[in-house]
């Protein structure tokens, strides 16, 4: 008899060749998970082994029978499986497969649909198709989710309208966020690959209610999944739609207390530019962002301004001139240094996408401007940008227009602006020509070398030192 492993699979004692697969079937029953997970990546071993036909009659109804099993065996199994065609004798064959364990289901459902015909996709993965995408364990759902757009291209649209989007309408309101989010992250790819003849109204009528709920989902994994593909529904469903409908839920995201969901809608719009228009833009979505860009949490403001650079490439320089220049200025002297800071860095960011023609014409004189603030901390700003935009501007504009405001500063009353005026000396330096140094940097950093504090002393000293000018 065979080693306790039901009838006929073992081998009888004298067939050496199937004594590895008698072990094999002892540890699929060992209560060691470890164990089980390592022989069911032997499987397809077991089945060349054993040869097309007794895989069908012997192995797969085994493994029906045997493995009611830890989600992370079953899935362990569904991959395997999902190879198998080949081991159980080509397409003809694949139906034995589908009688496999139920969570095979999703994988070797992906595998094996694109090898039938609609008839036999109905009889024969449907069912399980169905119950997978109900299972009681949630990564049963989470694969059907996660696998969406596969099996809806080798189902076919007939199929994909009366099974998946029921069946997607659920997993967008499954009890699991994983499930949810994996299904949010789906909703692009479902609608571009439903058949354009009607594909409006299933997606008005079906998809978008759900949609509008998953807006508010308590998990923010799932805002964000849905965030970084909402947008693509625009160029979909058209500019009517995106205005009446999708535009609501674009402005709740912006406004969300979740970055990232914040983010994923903001560096997304331009696909919704390119449907409605930068003038339909700019009376939805930019109010938003400029109540965002004021909103009384710095770090709100912060993260504003982060995507600035972002914003501004995806709107051009006119509408950014027209509508958020100031908004970039007036950060610059903003109460929080954080925000100073980060505006500054700004500033180099835009000059770099924008050139420097603009930056001389639009930036740099609103820059210069605050050297002349009776609040040093504004001073102090001027040479915070005056560093920041240097290289980006080149030399001719930082010798002409910024040098003169630095040199100037170094009389400031103030020893903290002074000190700024030697470390900005020493950053610019490497930029202009020999002459301005030997000229106008060296006479202003050799007075500030005798200054009566300590810090001006010290900064002005190293810049000389650093730029050789001793």
């Amino acid at each position: 008899p065979g080693r306790g492993a039901g009838p006929g699979l073992a081998g009888g004692d004298g067939d050496d060749s199937l004594y590895p697969i008698a072990v094999l079937i002892d540890e699929l029953r060992n209560e060691d998970v470890q164990l089980r997970l390592n022989s069911i990546k032997k499987l397809s071993t077991i089945a060349l082994a054993l040869g097309v036909e007794r895989t069908r009659t012997e192995l797969l109804p085994f493994l029906t029978d045997t493995i009611y099993d830890e989600d992370e065996v079953l899935l362990a199994l569904a991959e395997q499986l999902g190879n198998f065609t080949g081991l159980v004798g080509g397409p003809d064959f694949a139906h034995c497969l589908l009688d496999s364990v139920r969570l095979l289901a999703v994988e070797a459902c992906v595998s094996i649909a694109q090898l039938l015909s609609q008839e036999d996709l109905e009889a024969l993965v449907m069912p399980t198709l169905r119950q997978a995408a109900e299972d009681k364990s949630w990564r049963v759902r989470y694969m059907v989710a996660d696998k969406f757009s596969e099996l809806q291209k080798a189902v076919g649209p007939k199929i994909t309208l009366n099974d998946l989007i029921p069946a997607f309408q659920n997993l967008l309101k499954d009890c699991e966020a994983e499930v949810r989010a994996a299904a949010a992250h789906k909703v692009k790819e479902l609608c571009e690959n439903l058949p354009s003849e009607g594909r409006e109204t299933i997606i008005m009528n079906q998809i978008l209610p759900c949609i509008k709920e998953l807006v508010s989902d308590t998990n923010q994994h799932v805002k964000s999944a849905l965030a970084s593909v909402i947008m693509g529904l625009s160029t979909i469903l058209g500019k009517e739609n995106t205005i009446e409908h999708l535009l609501p839920l674009f402005l709740a995201q912006l406004k969300d207390e979740c970055p990232e969901v914040r983010l994923n809608i903001i560096s997304n719009l331009d696909c919704v530019n390119e449907v409605i228009g930068i003038r339909q833009l700019s009376q939805s979505l930019l109010p938003a962002i400029v109540e965002l860009a004021e909103d009384a949490k710095w770090r709100v403001r912060l993260a504003i301004i982060e995507y600035m650079p972002l914003l501004a490439g995806q709107l051009g320089v006119e509408f950014f001139d027209e509508k958020l220049n100031s908004l970039c200025m007036a950060w610059l002297v903003d109460h929080v240094y954080a925000i100073r800071e980060a505006a500054t860095n700004n500033l180099m960011k835009l000059v770099q996408k924008f050139g420097t023609e603009w930056a001389q014409n639009t930036i740099v004189p609103k820059v210069l401007v605050m050297a002349n603030d009776p609040n040093y901390l504004h001073r102090m700003t001027t040479l915070f940008c005056i560093n920041a935009l240097s290289e980006a501007c080149g030399q001719e504009i930082t010798t002409k227009q910024m040098l003169p405001i630095v040199l100037k500063m170094a009389g400031d009353q103030v020893a903290n602006v002074r000190f700024n005026v030697a470390k900005s000396l020493q950053k610019i330096g490497p930029i202009l020509d020999t002459d301005a140094l030997q000229e106008e940097v060296k006479p202003v950093l050799q007075k500030l070398g005798q200054d009566e504090d300590m810090d001006v002393k010290y900064f002005a000293q190293e810049a000389i030192s650093v730029l050789a000018l001793a």
